[in-house]
């Protein structure tokens, strides 16, 4: 167990009979780390999070569900406290994730697996349930249908572009990272993050998003957990054709929430036509909820009732 706070108490304040711990998975590179809620001898759900976020963002909702609830939340590569990329390696964020799923599931010895994604954790519980049908059970997607969705003329007109940052951010200098005091830092979170979480569940979220620098053990300075590669990762990008082809092959129950106002979709159109092609092969529930892209963290109450009765047969 952890000293660290959940929810602004220490883990023995969390309700009665809530149990969670870190956790470290064996990856080629280093480790993906993780917080495992409920019990150990119960194949958890696996919640994952969104772009730049960390397994943090649940950390105001697994606390609610029933004890007996098993979740591994985890951080994805280069997000929260896993490790980062070696330096050179391009993050993909929309396909990485599926090849550590993979991983996951095989590290473990899962035959099946159940999912819970937040935005870009969304995106990857659906293109896992795309390319391995027969092995997901059912997943949970929050704010998301499918991966992003861009137009072919996009991904020609920004490679260029792209390639040549990924190759400046290999040479960047711990002098180029912010490194503030711990309010400035919070006070930048929340600017990036435009509304959609609050201060304090800034607070909540940057509990793996940020660190005191070594450097400044005597001084309030605090820098980013994650990888700064990780904002030139937009690379790979798929059109509505190929995300409405994955859609025909997920067969699992899909529960998808969409906050409102949410996420401000250039396209929502695209996102309905995803939701209503899973419904010709899968088990679809969709619902529309009150609340910010992040309602999982900011208003966890708002869904609490809809995963638990979506999961509530697994346990």
């Amino acid at each position: 167990m952890t000293e660290e706070k959940v929810n602004g108490n220490n883990l023995e304040d969390l309700p009665p009979g809530v149990k969670v711990e870190e956790v470290e998975i064996p990856v080629p590179w280093g480790h993906v780390a993780g917080r495992w809620w409920g019990p150990r001898d119960k194949q958890p759900v696996i919640a994952i999070h969104g772009w730049q976020d960390n397994a943090g963002t649940w950390d105001n909702l697994i606390p609610l569900l029933p004890p007996s609830t098993a979740v591994l939340c985890i951080d994805l590569p280069g997000h929260g406290f896993s490790s980062h990329y070696p330096t050179g390696m391009l993050y993909y964020v929309f396909w990485d994730g599926v090849v550590l799923l993979r991983r996951i599931m095989k590290h473990f010895k899962w035959s099946k697996v159940s999912l819970l994604g937040h935005s870009l954790g969304g995106a990857l519980s659906f293109m896992y349930a795309a390319s391995f049908p027969d092995d997901v059970d059912r997943i949970m997607c929050i704010d998301i249908a499918s991966p992003a969705v861009r137009p072919p003329s996009h991904l020609v007109k920004s490679t260029t572009a792209m390639i040549d940052k990924n190759i400046d951010y290999d040479h960047l200098s711990e002098e180029q990272l912010p490194c503030l005091p711990y309010e400035e830092m919070i006070d930048k979170v929340c600017e990036a993050y435009r509304g959609s979480i609050s201060k304090e569940n800034c607070k909540v979220l940057m509990r793996r998003g940020m660190m005191q620098h070594p450097a400044h053990l005597n001084t309030p300075g605090y820098f980013f957990t994650r990888d700064p590669r990780l904002k030139v990762a937009g690379l790979a990008m798929m059109s509505i054709e190929t995300a409405l082809e994955y859609a025909t092959k997920v067969k699992c129950k899909v529960l998808n929430i969409r906050a409102v106002p949410g996420q401000k979709w250039e396209r929502l159109d695209y996102y309905l036509d995803v939701i209503e092609k899973l419904k010709e092969t899968a088990e679809v529930k969709y619902v529309e909820v009150e609340g910010t892209h992040h309602v999982h963290l900011n208003s966890p109450e708002n869904i609490l009732k809809l995963v638990q009765e979506f999961i509530c047969d697994l346990y």
